[in-house]
């Protein structure tokens, strides 16, 4: 595994694409989960009993920004065979998705627009916003593995 790391961000264009998805992600998520308040200053807070929510989008935005540049190369490797390509960055974009389920200030929006149902959604992304993370990170680990293993294979690299 380690080696298929190094082979991947041994580019320097893949080390930025890995900071420019994992930074971003990050602070949007963490203004999303209100960690980061933008007004009157910039405040960054994390409430007692919310550690577990800040670990786990701090996990999410880092495996995505392994996975997703781990997969553009396996793209730019295999360009003749485009059936091998779409697993990948699949579960990258579900994993990226589902972790961003976070309401927050966005879910006062989302009633006022939808009623009822967006009360409905809100309280349902509110309530298992825990699980719903934990499944994008197992998402984005099985992503990890599976485009490992293939670069291994299409890559002739040895353990």
């Amino acid at each position: 595994m380690v080696q298929t790391i190094k082979l991947v961000f041994s580019n320097s264009k893949y080390v930025i694409l890995a900071i420019g998805i994992f930074v971003p992600m990050l602070i949007g998520l963490l203004i999303l989960s209100e960690y980061i308040f933008l007004e009157p200053y910039i405040v960054s807070h994390i409430p007692s009993g919310s550690e577990l929510g800040f670990v786990l989008i701090v996990i999410l935005s880092a495996l995505s920004a392994l996975v997703i540049p781990m997969n553009i190369f396996r793209i730019n490797i295999l360009k003749s065979s485009k059936q091998k390509m779409g697993g990948g960055i699949f579960g990258s974009i579900i994993g990226a998705a589902a972790g961003a389920c976070s309401c927050g200030p966005v879910g006062f929006a989302v009633i006022s627009t939808f009623g009822s149902v967006g009360t409905t959604a809100t309280a349902f992304l509110t309530n298992y916003e825990i699980p719903i993370r934990s499944l994008a990170i197992a998402i984005l680990v099985i992503t990890y593995f599976t485009t490992v293993k293939s670069l291994k294979i299409e890559c002739n690299i040895n353990s």
